[in-house]
């Protein structure tokens, strides 16, 4: 139990339901002052829909339970009153002020037609009544405040103007613009480079502290639990199935859940050995770059475009039967040169696939597309919603291997889809289905199918378990290590996660602005770093 004694917000059977479907089912937590409670669980078990609630923002969903809040400054804090009950104008006073919400995605979070600075002025406006000049003021302090540089300059940026993480302190300076008593934290690092990443888990604590307030994290990253929260409350399929002191629940978990997901992390489970003879690369790189055009500032920029490098000077190898693993931050440059490996990006340098490289022509190009096939980032987004399942994974049949009759190519996407792990016995209908019938695992299985049904020598794997929750996340990287081992697949693994690179890769670059600032064997480069940046990344996932 918590060594607080008041509960800032104290929460009875909390029921939530959409159309008779109850998706939170009488759930008990706490939260006193200035704690850090963290309530972690796969996608669907409820988490972002019991935060919501507490607000009352959730949309034709039937409410039941109670939640005490004692941190309402309507009648000084002294008595508490159920957020669950009371009007809605009493409500509204409440939120932002007392309590305020930082949301997962902040680029649809905040609005594209003003800066950023009015945005976070108009709260304070709102809630506090000041003069608009104050208020403008107090912005750019808030800016400042969340460690964004040049706050003034900053404040009259739009939210496309910053980088992911300057756009989330934003959403963190306009949470904290009333000071409030709780602040709801809906994965707020989840889109974020690993060391943006803790710079923000960073400045939510310092920030904590200094506010005094306390704050519930909606998170399933645990390696963010153990370093941020006092508690930890476990949630599945609705019911909060194990909560207690963060350290207890790691160190002794109850509950069988509790255990999967403590021990969902990555595992290696990869060939080591190289083969007898060395063997020519799948894929080789020389010096390989890339230039975007840009505009030029002032009367130059009628005249002409700038260049800006991408890649600089690039060299890599993907080996048969192995992974190459490339890591860096958002802007690294490690999506560029999956994209140049995939011959859809206009490059300099040396660039041979198969011993082949890319021409302009697309019936010479035909081999290597089948040879060299990429998993997408997003399932969701990569799959056509407009094609049943049979025929986004026989597609690339169609295309490659025209000869075969509709039966032959219906057996070829039936097996595709059972190496995967997708079985038509399991679920009726399949190959008729559409990818919104699926989950986000079962999609990235479809998407893992579609690139294997061609039968390719070389997968380009491009954030391939960013999207999905932690056990998901194990059981896809399971899949790829035992279709690597019985089919010698190679991989470029693009990957900003350390962990999946630890389970994945036989080699590794690690880049930053366009170039690769180390490279080597995994066991080189991440057990003796010798770049100061490599060992930042590595640090920042302890």
């Amino acid at each position: 139990m918590s060594s607080f004694r008041t509960p800032l917000l104290d929460v009875k059977g909390l029921r939530v339901s959409f159309g008779g479907n109850e998706v939170v089912k009488g759930i008990d937590f706490s939260i006193a002052p200035g704690e850090k409670l963290a309530l972690v669980g796969e996608s669907g078990s409820g988490k972002t829909v019991t935060a919501l609630s507490l607000l009352r923002l959730v949309t034709n969903a039937s409410l039941s339970g109670s939640a005490r809040f004692a941190g309402a400054r309507m009648d000084g804090g002294q008595t508490p009153v159920d957020l669950m009950t009371m009007p809605e104008q009493a409500l509204r006073g409440i939120r932002g002020r007392d309590i305020a919400m930082i949301f997962q995605e902040p680029m649809t979070a905040l609005n594209p037609l003003f800066t950023i600075g009015d945005q976070i002025a108009e709260i304070i406006q709102l809630k506090q009544g000041l003069a608009p000049v104050e208020c403008a003021r107090v912005a750019i302090k808030l800016i400042a405040d969340t460690g964004i540089s040049e706050a003034a300059r900053r404040a009259r940026s739009y939210p496309h103007q910053l980088s992911g993480g300057q756009r989330q302190r934003a959403m963190i300076a306009m949470a904290l613009a009333c000071k409030p008593k709780l602040l709801l934290a809906d994965e707020p690092t989840t889109a974020l480079d690993v060391t943006v990443r803790g710079q923000i888990l960073d400045l939510l604590t310092s920030l904590q502290k200094e506010y005094g307030m306390a704050v519930l994290m909606i998170t399933h990253d645990l390696n963010l639990v153990r370093q941020f929260a006092d508690r930890v409350a476990v949630m599945e399929k609705g019911l909060i199935v194990e909560q207690g002191p963060t350290a207890a629940v790691f160190a002794n978990p109850q509950h069988p859940y509790t255990v999967k997901l403590i021990d969902s992390k990555p595992l290696r489970d990869v060939a080591e050995a190289l083969a007898p003879t060395p063997a020519a690369p799948l894929v080789d790189a020389k010096g390989l770059g890339v230039n975007y055009p840009v505009p030029l500032p002032g009367f130059r920029g009628w005249f002409g475009k700038g260049q800006f490098a991408a890649l600089k000077q690039v060299n890599c190898q993907v080996k048969p039967g192995h992974t190459l693993g490339v890591i860096g931050e958002s802007g690294s440059g490690k999506s560029t040169l999956a994209l140049a490996v995939l011959g859809l990006l206009t490059f300099s340098g040396e660039l041979t696939v198969m011993e082949k490289t890319w021409s302009s022509n697309t019936k010479q190009d035909k081999d290597m597309r089948r040879t060299l096939q990429v998993v997408f980032q997003d399932p969701f987004s990569s799959l056509s919603p407009r094609l049943t399942i049979e025929e986004i994974v026989g597609e690339g049949l169609l295309v490659h291997f025209p000869e075969l009759s509709t039966d032959q190519r219906r057996e070829k996407v039936v097996d595709a889809l059972a190496d995967v792990g997708i079985e038509s016995a399991q679920l009726q209908g399949l190959l008729a289905r559409y990818p919104h019938e699926f989950s986000g695992g079962q999609r990235q299985r479809i998407a893992i199918a579609r690139a294997l049904v061609v039968q390719p020598q070389v997968l380009v794997l491009d954030e391939p378990t960013s999207a999905l929750d932690v056990t998901i996340q194990k059981q896809v990287l399971q899949l790829l290590q035992r279709l690597q081992r019985d089919r010698g697949l190679s991989y470029l693994l693009i990957t900003h996660d350390v962990d999946v690179i630890r389970a994945m890769a036989h080699d590794v670059i690690v880049m930053k602005d366009g170039e690769i600032v180390e490279s080597g064997p995994i066991s080189t480069v991440f057990d003796a770093p010798s770049n100061d940046y490599t060992r930042t990344l590595l640090k920042s996932t302890e």
